[in-house]
């Protein structure tokens, strides 16, 4: 074999592992979106399809996975499908840190953190049917709640300056938002443990818990954004 032969085979080889990690890179972005877009739908799916009477307005998310509501054998592998998405995307703004700043690689990995305690929320700490048994029980799902909110707060507010100003202002909007809209919701917290009704808990939390999906699927787009002109670059070098 000439050495003209071994320098293609090699830049073939070369060529095609830059190729998968290309394509292993863009998939774990892409997660992002797609993590957002089913946490949407098991929201939806669950309380139109699974639990006659269930209230978007008044009820919480986690009333879904409940232990005994009838939607829980739908959403819970649904939720945790989500958690494995995210999981995956986290992996990926992670590894895109390497490159862009700490920023990203600790909001990486604040989101790990977000997505494995959230394996927990419809394992370990699933909420109780209101009135089924004590509501003192419930309390180790509200301070998980808390917690996710805290991660998903952080990482947001880390990787703010990622992209520029319009991002950076798009996250401290969303951060805005969501800590509004946290305190608007503390105190239902006792009425939620207590068993009794919570009207406009349902919009309240989802308003929150949506302005983070929406913030997930933007970085996720953007850092797609941000490949694809990576790889126009190389390409034309």
């Amino acid at each position: 074999m000439t050495a003209i032969g071994m320098t293609h085979g090699a830049d073939g080889r070369i060529a095609r592992a830059t190729r998968n990690r290309s394509v292993v890179r863009r998939a774990l972005l892409a997660c992002g979106v797609l993590s957002s877009v089913l946490y949407v739908l098991t929201d939806l799916l669950g309380g139109l399809l699974r639990y006659d009477g269930y209230s978007f307005a008044s009820q919480a998310v986690s009333e879904l996975m409940a232990r005994g509501a009838p939607s829980e054998s739908l959403v819970d592998p649904l939720f945790l499908a989500y958690g494995a998405l995210l999981l995956a995307f986290a992996v990926g703004v992670f590894r895109e840190g390497a490159g862009r700043g700490r920023g990203l690689r600790a909001a990486g990995a604040l989101l790990m953190a977000h997505a494995v305690a959230g394996f927990t929320g419809p394992t370990l700490f699933e909420m109780n049917r209101r009135g089924a048994v004590g509501g003192a029980s419930d309390l180790p799902h509200i301070v998980l709640t808390a917690l996710l909110v805290v991660l998903v707060l952080l990482a947001i507010g880390a990787a703010a300056p990622a992209f520029g100003p319009r991002f950076r202002r798009y996250s401290l909007a969303t951060l805005l938002v969501m800590i509004a809209i946290g305190a608007a919701s503390a105190p239902y917290g006792a009425r939620l443990v207590a068993g009794r009704p919570t009207p406009g808990l349902g919009i309240l939390e989802r308003l929150d818990i949506y302005a983070s999906l929406l913030w997930i699927a933007v970085l996720s787009a953007m850092l797609l954004r941000h490949d694809r002109r990576r790889s126009g670059s190389r390409a034309q070098m």
